[in-house]
């Protein structure tokens, strides 16, 4: 699929990873549908866009919430006439042990709160922003493209056990929307990445990136950017369907 003219919706668009996908595509023409709950976050990532040339929307939307996400995806349909793409990329992280132990006395657990609300937004989230849009582009009749944003903890991460579960989710999803939405021309693909230079990482104390790091064989954080180069590599390759592109820097090696 090219990108230029194409009409992409992004959640999680407001800042960081979201953000600088955003820009990306923007920037080699594509118009773009944000989503996210922060309405000021929203109108300064518009404002960025436009400054730049591109063409933006924002949609403030609880994408947990079934009823928001129809209305919302309707909404983009709407404004922008069409909708060819979906970058799935809004997460939600509450880390925590599964159970804190000491001595034989338990101190704490992982709360069910804690749990249902990063499976909200990154499963349940992930789940009715894929079910809209696929609905949308196979009405259009014109194909498209999902990509989901898992992680490399999916494969299980000591203090993430609602984090990791969804990503695992999020990345069989990709394997199983493949197979359904080939019939309508619909690619599926998703990006599973390391620790990437982010506001957020940048707020951490220099020892903890370090000791993250060693566990990378490269020595270094994962740019923005590079996750974006990898976001048009999946759009633009009609052949790619139904897999994960691995952007952690070889951690899994």
């Amino acid at each position: 699929m090219q990108i230029q003219n194409k009409v992409f919706v992004i959640t999680g668009g407001a800042r960081g990873l979201g953000l600088g996908m955003a820009e990306h595509l923007a920037g080699l023409g594509g118009r773009l549908a944000l989503i996210d709950l922060d309405r000021d976050a929203l109108d300064a990532a518009v404002r960025k866009l436009e400054g730049r040339g591109g063409e933006a929307r924002g949609y403030v939307c609880d994408i947990a919430r079934e009823a928001q996400v129809e209305e919302v995806f309707a909404s983009i349909r709407g404004d922008f006439g069409r909708i060819h793409g979906l970058v799935n990329n809004a997460g939600l992280m509450r880390d925590g042990m599964l159970i804190k132990v000491k001595d034989g006395q338990l101190l704490g657990k992982m709360s069910y709160e804690q749990w249902s609300s990063v499976v909200n937004v990154n499963l349940s989230g992930t789940f009715l922003c894929g079910r809209e849009a696929a609905a949308i582009m196979a009405e259009q009749g014109e194909g498209g493209v999902i990509v989901n944003i898992s992680s490399v903890s999916r494969a299980g991460n000591i203090g993430q056990t609602n984090y990791s579960a969804t990503k695992a989710g999020v990345a069989t999803m990709v394997v199983s929307w493949a197979g359904e939405l080939a019939r309508h021309g619909i690619r599926v693909g998703g990006i599973a990445p390391g620790v990437i230079a982010t506001d957020m990482t940048a707020q951490m104390k220099p020892e903890a990136i370090e000791r993250m790091l060693q566990a990378v064989p490269l020595r270094r954080l994962g740019e923005i950017s590079e996750m974006a180069h990898t976001l048009q590599y999946i759009i633009e390759n009609d052949f790619f369907t139904g897999r994960i592109v691995e952007m952690d820097g070889g951690l899994r090696v």
